[in-house]
């Protein structure tokens, strides 16, 4: 089963995430801030990272520009899903490693369109 760390610090956008995720069929972490999300890839790797941009503590792009240092950072997808919809921070998002860039809201079939065309879910999963 894949792996999901979902990192953002809203709870209610981790728990809505959560239960998307969790229903295309993966396990599911959270973090609440960059920081928590480097600990929680020391642990394990994921497969898959849902990352918010605007955090306390280590924001989004920081996280992202550590992880990718990380030996086997290079590995995870990495979905920036973020309310910043200006084209500097996508282009400085995708420039630091993110694979994909979503805005929020999102919902489920916009999720598992992302992770189908990242290669993280098969094509055959129903929208």
């Amino acid at each position: 089963m894949s792996y999901c760390l979902i990192v953002d610090d809203s709870r209610v956008i981790r728990k809505i995430s959560r239960e998307i995720v969790e229903s295309l069929d993966f396990r599911v972490a959270e973090a609440e801030n960059g920081e928590a999300g480097i600990q929680a890839c020391r642990a394990e790797m994921p497969d898959v990272i849902l990352l918010d941009w605007n955090m306390p503590v280590m924001d989004g792009y920081s996280f992202l520009q550590h992880l990718r240092s990380m030996p086997e950072g290079s590995a995870p997808k990495v979905v920036f899903c973020t309310t910043e919809n200006d084209l500097s921070y996508i282009s400085r998002a995708l420039d630091a490693g993110a694979d994909e860039y979503i805005m929020k809201p999102f919902d489920k079939d916009i999720l598992t369109a992302k992770f189908q065309e990242l290669g993280v879910l098969p094509a055959s999963h129903s929208l």
